[in-house]
């Protein structure tokens, strides 16, 4: 079957298949190594290609285009975490390389299978599976190469994190700490409780405006018209003939060829606890088939396979491949229309009718007249977009007016304003636009873009019809601004001062509450609470769990700031470990299978740490300080 896939995943497909190669857990999913030629690291002597690195860093733009947004320094340590990973993704396929881990064509095959895009109504269907992969070209040696690199990854991964264990004490330690208590006493200081000491003056308004010259600023904003060429507005464009589309299929057809396949039915018979009872029932069972009673109706009323049994026993239209064992040898190996039984497998006895043979050869064109269209759509389309491309580019040379240039490719001028270095606009944050856009040449003015490659399948070339310098907003304009910077600032340090003033009553021994009141707070009763007691303020609950606990019947005294933007002053009385005990046995077991898996998570980090300390690791630092390749 592996042998069998012909084609390249894109788009949405390539999203859910490609999900199968992913490594999910502190890797970089996608192999890249079947592209580029230089490196930009080398581990024990493997290369990690240049084109590898860039497209790893490229996806994790595209996944996330705020991180192109990014300020240089930030996007080199994106570039270093991302080479990083890769770096730990090759020390582990070194490791299994050199330790001989081996998975069957078997095992890549049933994975295949398990996958619901080659699924209907719950069962792998070879139809499916084939079109899916036509229509996608996906090369089946590298497919079936990441399907086997993949299970070896989680082979070494599950060996690894299920040799963890929790040991009894250890696990009542954990149930201690997770399920303790903490007795507390609270006093919370509101902003109002400190507004009426607020004050702020038009002078220190402008002290602010003065001091703070960095801050409420207006970027630089550029409004430009440019002349887009897209393959998908070409491509909607396109007409297929039906002798274009029967000549492609007689050139292709050879492509779609499908194995042999058989529809049959069963009846099965559970063995139970008599075996031999159980085959003189299928034994009866196709006495009567043969004699001519309803083959459907006694799987209806006898077989128990409950998915077929409805049915009257269709198992459907298979290949070989799909129905190993017995079972499908018996099937493979009769005559159209013929009955045959009792047939043992694990599963008890099976009586079998087949149905209909559908012999090898290539589907026929209705079956796939919906993926050649759009193969040679996506031709048409592609030849007319490179055509469109170099027309663009060589009336470029002596284009002077963007709207002369449109009409030399047929299509109109589109605009876009308040363009920022961060991008806007139909192109967003587009990095290869933004780049034309902010070339000083063309930001004067004077000149058009180059022809810019937005992406695959977008070119473009821009020019800037205003361009208006980063300035710095008014003092009037930004004046509520200020006043709301300076109050929440102000409230900030009454509150803390506040806080800070509880504290010093409280170390010289008034009581909580009369200390609360004499600075304006609002105390609370004592309670005990949880790690993770639900609606109670997270901020206050991490401080408690984290202050010491009180000694010799001195409480533990602090202060923080809370959710709703006031402070806390908190008092810890008391501290209850968990019972283990009064969680039921089940909810413990599992818990304790849980706290063993993230310790072999530990461990497992831990090892990829070691493998990769023990590697010669070379880094081409010019390869890793570059701009990446695809801006």
């Amino acid at each position: 079957m592996l042998q069998k896939i012909r084609e390249k995943f894109t788009g949405w497909i390539a999203i859910s298949i490609l999900a199968l190669i992913g490594f999910s857990f502190v890797f970089v999913g996608l192999n890249y190594s079947f592209i580029g030629q230089s490196y930009a690291a080398k581990v024990d002597g493997v290369d990690i290609g240049v084109n590898q690195f860039e497209n790893a860093y490229r996806e994790q733009l595209q996944e996330n285009p705020q991180l192109a947004q990014l300020p240089e320094e930030y996007r080199q340590q994106l570039r270093s975490n991302i080479l990083e990973q890769l770096i730990q993704q090759r020390v582990i396929d070194n490791y299994l390389d050199k330790a001989g881990y081996q998975i069957s064509d078997e095992d890549v095959t049933a994975m295949i299978q398990r996958a619901p895009e080659f699924q209907v109504n719950g069962k792998f269907d070879i139809e499916t599976y084939r079109t899916l992969l036509a229509q996608a070209g996906y090369e089946p040696a590298r497919f079936e190469a990441a399907q086997r690199q993949s299970l070896r990854r989680q082979q070494l991964q599950r060996s690894i994190r299920g040799s963890a264990l929790v040991s009894p004490a250890q696990y009542r330690r954990f149930l201690n700490l997770a399920a303790e208590q903490r007795v507390v006493t609270l006093a919370t200081i509101d902003p109002d409780a400190v507004a009426n000491e607020v004050a702020v003056t038009d002078e220190m308004i402008t002290t602010f405006y003065d001091d703070n010259p960095t801050l409420y600023q207006l970027p630089e904003t550029a409004d430009v018209e440019y002349v887009e060429i897209s393959r998908d507005d070409i491509a909607a464009t396109v007409s297929i003939s039906e002798q274009e589309l029967q000549e492609y299929y007689e050139f292709n057809k050879e492509r779609y060829v499908q194995d042999e396949q058989r529809q049959a039915r069963h009846i099965l018979v559970p063995i139970a606890d008599d075996k031999d009872a159980a085959e003189a029932t299928a034994s009866e069972l196709l006495a009567r088939a043969e004699a001519g009673e309803s083959f459907e109706d006694l799987a209806r009323e006898y077989s128990a396979d409950g998915g077929t049994a409805a049915q009257g026993g269709d198992l459907g239209v298979l290949t070989r491949s799909q129905l190993p064992g017995e079972l499908g040898a018996s099937i493979f190996s009769m005559a159209e229309g013929t009955i045959e039984g009792p047939v043992k497998t694990d599963f008890g006895y099976h009586i079998i009718r087949l149905d209909r043979i559908i012999e090898r050869g290539p589907l026929p064109l209705d079956q796939v007249r919906g993926e050649l269209t759009t193969e040679l759509q996506d031709q048409q389309a592609e030849n007319s977009f490179r055509e469109l491309e170099r027309k663009l580019s060589d009336a470029l040379f002596d284009a002077t007016d963007i709207r002369a240039l449109a009409a030399t490719v047929g299509t109109e001028v589109k605009t876009a304003t308040g363009v920022t270095r961060l991008g806007g606009g139909d192109f967003g944050s587009n990095p290869a636009a933004i780049e034309a856009i902010f070339d000083e040449a063309v930001l004067a003015g004077d000149l058009l873009s180059e022809v810019i490659e937005l992406d695959a399948n977008r070119t473009a070339v821009f020019t800037v019809s205003n361009h208006v310098e980063a300035q710095r907003q008014p003092l009037d304009d930004v004046r509520e601004a200020i006043v709301e910077t300076m109050k929440a600032r102000q409230a900030e340090t009454l509150m803390a001062e506040k806080a800070e003033q509880m504290l010093a009553a409280l170390a010289a021994g008034e009581e909580f509450a009369a200390a609360a009141e004499s600075i304006g707070a609002t105390a609370a009763a004592s309670t005990a609470i949880s790690r993770n007691a639900e609606g109670f303020d997270q901020s206050v609950a991490v401080a408690v769990f984290t202050a010491l606990k009180p000694t010799a019947g001195k409480p533990s005294r602090g202060s923080t700031r809370n959710d709703s933007g006031g402070y806390t002053v908190y008092s810890l009385d008391a501290v209850m470990p968990g019972r283990p005990e009064s969680i039921p046995l089940d909810d413990r077991d599992a818990g304790k299978m849980q706290l063993a898996d993230q310790s072999g998570v530990g461990d497992f980090v831990a090892f990829v740490q070691a493998l990769r300390a023990n590697a010669d690791i070379a880094i081409n630092r010019d390869v890793l300080a570059a701009q990446d390749l695809f801006q």
